[in-house]
Parts: structure tokens; sequence; C-alpha cells
């Protein structure tokens, strides 16, 4: 299914109004009570709902059309024809932690900080640990990253961040509480998976991995700065950055609003760090991402800015929640109060990680241009000089792999460059093998680009 130019299913991916499939005990079967003995005993430490499930395959192949995937929650993300391995049985968790806020109607709970919780039969000793892209939810990364990590017999955690969808910002007392709930909620289904993995397996895991896409990049290097003891290492994939003084999203997208409104032009947009090769995409991202990313995260850090205007409303149209608000083009992070700055510090990054960490960067991502993402956060790694860094350019990938089916003579999906990473990171970690030198991976013109990525060659 193609993404642009309808608006109706990014509406649903972005925004967090998918509807999680009803129960089809035929798609998701129970194995025999000797494989399940013993699962109603897991206990997940500070959950305060669970419910567990053995299940045949808890890849996306075994559960798709079940309610312990959303299929909906993943639109976009993958390309056409990428393959992913099945087959993996173990033991589902799902559940929440105590929240107050109730933005996730996921299993018709109405609560946030759900998480799920995936333990395979034949284990590896290994967690990874995610959290969601966007304003997604905790199964949103399933085909992406769940898939292939349980094949390889990881145990595998994601959670929702804690709030979800288009109102985010409302959760929290103050400016920059819901993206601070983000980093929190990592660190505590971190801490309670590993006991849960303890619990299904008599032992601890050995190793421990943290990564994201998007969103789930920033949490990624958010957790190797500031918990570094909890993780072995890290793969960012189009990581955001916050950094107190700039850049940031607040810093780069006033002048994609702009734009819309024909108060810039294309080469305001150059200036402003977005790549010329990608101005095939700026129709695709002005409808779907500028102006929804720009409104919600200043409204999250910035709530006194525009009161007429403070961001998409629950229940709004699709056309209201996907609107720029008009004063966001004008939007200047620089002159804005200190008590904003502040707000974004909560969050802030330094580049002070802790454990090997890779990164990989489109250099046509067109909602979080590379000039002024992991560039920067590459420098500022690099200038901390406290663990080892790779960085890889990945040619003509974009922020998300949907759109190479609609241009794919310009762009290449980044999931195999990210597998391919993950992979080297392990070695890197487990064998001391290093990765390739910083580089850039090249947009190949033959093979199947969807589902291979050499690091190097």
């Amino acid at each position: 299914m193609r993404l642009f130019p309808g608006v109706s299913l990014l509406a649903a991916l972005l925004t967090g109004v998918t509807v999680l499939a009803p129960a089809s005990p035929a798609g998701a079967r129970e194995r025999p009570a000797a494989h399940c003995a013993g699962q109603d005993r897991l206990r997940v430490p500070g959950a305060e709902h669970q419910q567990s499930v053995c299940l045949d395959d808890l890849t996306t192949a075994g559960l798709a059309g079940t309610p312990y995937t959303d299929t909906a929650d993943q639109a976009g993300l993958a390309a056409l024809g990428t393959r992913n391995p099945s087959g993996v049985p173990g033991v589902q968790i799902d559940g929440y932690f105590p929240d107050d806020s109730r933005l996730n109607a996921t299993h018709g709970w109405a609560h946030d900080a759900q998480f799920v919780i995936r333990l395979p039969d034949h284990w590896n000793g290994g967690l990874v640990v995610t959290g969601a892209p966007g304003t997604r939810r905790q199964y949103s990364t399933d085909a992406l990253i769940s898939d292939q990590v349980l094949s390889r017999g990881y145990a595998y955690a994601a959670t929702d961040k804690g709030n979800t969808g288009p109102d985010f910002f409302t959760d929290g007392r103050g400016p920059g509480d819901a993206v601070a709930e983000w980093n929190r909620r990592v660190t505590e289904l971190t801490r309670a998976a590993k006991k849960a993995a303890r619990q299904r397996y008599g032992r601890a895991p050995e190793r421990t991995y943290m990564t994201g896409i998007s969103n789930g990049g920033y949490l990624t290097r958010w957790q190797l700065e500031n918990r570094p003891e909890l993780y072995d290492g890290g793969v960012d994939w189009e990581g955001v950055l916050w950094t107190t003084r700039g850049p940031s999203l607040l810093t780069s997208l006033p002048v994609t609003v702009a734009r819309s409104l024909g108060q810039a032009s294309d080469e305001d947009l150059i200036g402003a760090g977005f790549a010329p090769g990608s101005r095939f995409l700026w129709p695709y991202h002005e409808k779907a991402y500028w102006g929804l990313t720009q409104k919600i995260f200043r409204a999250e850090f910035d709530t006194s800015y525009d009161p007429a205007c403070p961001g998409a409303t629950a229940g709004g149209t699709v056309e209201q929640i996907f609107a720029p608000c008009a004063s966001d083009a004008a939007y200047d992070y620089a002159s804005r109060p200190a008590s904003v700055h502040r707000a974004v510090a909560k969050v802030a990054l330094t580049g002070r990680i802790g454990k090997p960490l890779i990164t990989l960067h489109g250099d046509l991502d067109t909602l979080l241009p590379i000039a002024t993402d992991s560039d920067v956060y590459a420098r500022m790694v690099d200038g901390r000089g406290r663990a080892p860094h790779r960085y890889y350019t990945v040619r003509g990938g974009t922020h998300t792999d949907g759109l190479y089916d609609t241009h794919p003579d310009r762009l290449r999906p980044i999931l195999p460059c990210y597998r391919s990473a993950f992979e080297a990171l392990t070695r890197w970690v487990e064998d001391g093998t290093e990765p390739p030198a910083d580089r850039t991976i090249g947009r190949p013109t033959h093979g199947d680009v969807v589902n291979s990525c050499a690091l190097e060659g």
C-alpha cells in the first residue's frame, strides 16, 4: 500500500487513532500445556496489570489479526517486499505500569505506560529494548525490530513511552514532562524486563541492547548517556536531536511552515539544512509531517506561545490535526523565554554516551535533516570521547522506509542497513570485532535493495 498522496492512512498511523484488530484465536494458537507451564507465575516487577500468553509464533507472521500486535500502527515504517523471519514460539506478556494518563486505548485498557515483553523458548541470553517511534504505541516496531531479534534468540521489550497520539503533550504537570516521561518509562521497562527474563530462564540477561528509530533513536541516545549501566550498547536509527540551545525540531521546522504558507522559499529550507536532493519529498512532508510535528512539540515545550493554536486536539478532524498553526511560521526558539529552554533542557542530549553506539541516518531525511541532527550529534559524541561510536550516512535514505515504494528510483530503505548495524554492534560488544569506520553507505542500482545492505564495500 502506497502512502502518498493519500492522507487517510497517514492520519491513522501518525495520530494513533488506529483500532486494534479483534481477537482471532486461530491466528495465534496457544501451544500445549507443557510448553506453557509456569507462564502464569511470571510477574513483571512494578506492573499494575499484566496478562501472559504462550504462543506458537511471537512474530508478526503469527500475530497478525490477533490482539498481540497491531499491524496498522506499523504502517509506513517498512518497504513493501521486506522479508521477516517467523516461527518463534514463546511467551508474550502485555501490561501497563502505574500512570495517570489515558491516551493509549490498546486492549481497551485506556491506560498509558503499556508495554510488551516477548520471551522466546530458545533464548540466546540477550535482551533488546526499544520505545515507540513518533507518537505510536508499543507494537509499532514489531516488524522492524522484534521479528528479527526474536529469530536470533533475544528477548524483546517495547514501551508506548507513557503517552501516545497527537495529544501526547497534554500529559505531565509542566512543559517538557511528557517527553521526559519517555526516558523514565524506558528505564523502568528495561529493569523490569531483565527481572522477567530471570524468572523465565533462571538467569539474568548476559547482554542488553537499546535501540530504536526516530523518537526511539532519541531514547537510545538518552539511555546510553544517562543509564549506561543498564546496557551493553545501542543502535540509533534516525534519532531525534534535542539540545538546549538548538538545533532541534523547534529550530528546523518553523521555516517549513513558513514555506507552506508562502512566506519562505525553497532556498530558505536549504539554508536551514534540508538537503537540496530531497525536494521531491517536500510536498508529502508538507501534508503529513511538518506542520503537525512543529505544533505538537511546540505545545509540549512552549505552552504560552499561541493559546489560540495549542496543538492537535483530541477528536479533531484529520484536516485539523495535520494543519499547521500559522503562527509557527514565525516561531523563533532562540528568542523564547528562559522557561522554554529549561523545558527542553529536561530532555536534552549531551553526546556523553557510556556504551558503544552505532548511528544511522539517511541523507534525504526530510523531517530530521541530517545536517542539523545526526551530523551534529556525531560531533557531540566525538567531543566527549567517552565511548566508541560509529556513524553511517545512508545515501538515499529518508525518515521512514515506506516512501521507498513511491520513489524506488531515488530512495533506498534503511532497514537492511539497520539490521547489518545491529549485527555489527553485537560482534563489537561480544567478540571485540570493530565495525567499519564512519562512512557513507551508497545507494545500489541493482540487487535486493529492500533486504540487503553491506556496511562496507
